[in-house]
């Protein structure tokens, strides 16, 4: 993959969640863009960029086993970012 395929406009990325919604069979609401996005921000600029995917990881775990709804997806993330914030290395 070349470094200009990996710098694509923001459709993209639409596209793609597009594609893991239906092979997965989930509703926006499921896979929340923009809550994601967010939570891989704060927790960059708060902890470390490594620590992002990590992080989205641990929060779609943690939702999973609290049930998997969208609302347990939000206090993951919720719990994860305040958690970022408040890091101090």
């Amino acid at each position: 993959m070349s470094e200009q395929s990996r710098t694509l406009p923001p459709e993209a990325l639409d596209a793609w969640a597009d594609a893991l919604r239906e092979r997965f069979g989930l509703a926006p609401e499921e896979l929340p863009v923009a809550l994601i996005l967010d939570l891989a921000r704060d927790v960059a600029l708060g902890v470390a960029r490594p620590a992002a995917p990590f992080s989205a990881f641990a929060a779609g775990l943690v939702a999973g086993r609290a049930g998997g709804s969208p609302e347990d997806t939000a206090a993951a993330v919720a719990v994860i970012t305040a958690m970022a914030n408040e890091w101090e290395v």
